[in-house]
């Protein structure tokens, strides 16, 4: 079946959105792992870092359900949030709204200099709510580093280093993801704290690889660099792809805000051959 779907980015960080809004709930399209996998193939078919697809909803303006490129779901992304409120706002012509998510209810706002801000929840800090695999002190766990471990609708680990020039996110990124005190795995990130209100930060995505950028992550290291008392409560991420802005204020609600670039729309068609 064809699917129509939108290209966009975040600082580089690109995702799909596919809206199924007001469609035949008897033809709408399967949209499950192998179909996922398959979009998400850089190579064969469209590529992404996530996918979001959005359908009615009675108590919001969407419900919104996300992917990773292999086929995995995951509770929110900071960035797809992002994309999908401004698609809805820019339709509407609202300035707010919220949307529907495992991960709950998310308020998204237009700010007056055109960025988008999402409310993504307060963060999850008990080692049962991360999770980890044993009863542990999230703020220092028992590995080289001593990272910090947060939720944000998704698992975060953090490690603080003096140098990103001096790690390879690849490697040891990926070795951290699928350690065994991650039975979710986890996504990790490498921040090196610039000053109070700025960071630098790479990132090894759960699923997804070397992004150019995360708003999950972002707000997961913010996060847990002002529980380590090394951050105030207003950041200036700096990812490889561009900058956002996270406020926690330590107790409440994370706050995500930055840039939504739309790249094309076209229409999925699977393994149908294409006529020439």
């Amino acid at each position: 079946m064809p699917i129509g779907f939108q290209k966009m980015n975040a600082n580089g960080d690109d995702f799909v959105i596919v809206d199924l809004r007001g469609q035949d709930q008897e033809h709408l399209p399967r949209i499950d792992r192998d179909l996922v996998r398959r979009m998400g193939d850089r190579h064969r078919g469209i590529g992404f870092n996530q996918l979001a697809v959005v359908s009615d909803c009675d108590d919001a303006a969407a419900r919104v359900a996300f992917w990773n490129a292999d086929g995995s779901p995951l509770d929110t992304c900071g960035s797809a949030t992002r994309g999908v409120a401004w698609k809805l706002m820019r339709e509407s012509g609202m300035a707010s709204l919220v949307l529907r998510t495992r991960r709950g209810y998310l308020v998204c706002s237009r700010e007056t200099n055109g960025l988008i801000t999402v409310e993504m929840g307060t963060p999850l800090t008990g080692w049962r709510d991360v999770p980890v695999a044993n009863a542990l002190d999230t703020l220092a766990l028992p590995l080289p580093g001593a990272p910090a471990a947060c939720n944000m609708g998704n698992p975060h680990c953090t490690f603080f280093v003096d140098d990103l020039r001096a790690i390879d996110v690849a490697a040891l990124g990926s070795a951290i993801e699928t350690h065994p005190l991650f039975p979710q795995k986890t996504n990790v990130h490498f921040v090196q704290v610039i000053d109070r209100t700025h960071i630098r930060l790479r990132i090894w995505e759960r699923g997804g690889g070397v992004p150019l950028g995360s708003g999950s992550c972002s707000c997961g290291a913010v996060v847990n660099g002002i529980r380590r008392g090394l951050l105030d409560d207003t950041v200036r991420v700096t990812c490889d792809g561009g900058d956002v802005t996270v406020r926690w204020d330590g107790t409440g609600s994370v706050l995500l805000s930055g840039p939504v670039s739309f790249g094309f729309s076209g229409v999925w068609v699977g393994e149908e051959k294409p006529a020439i």
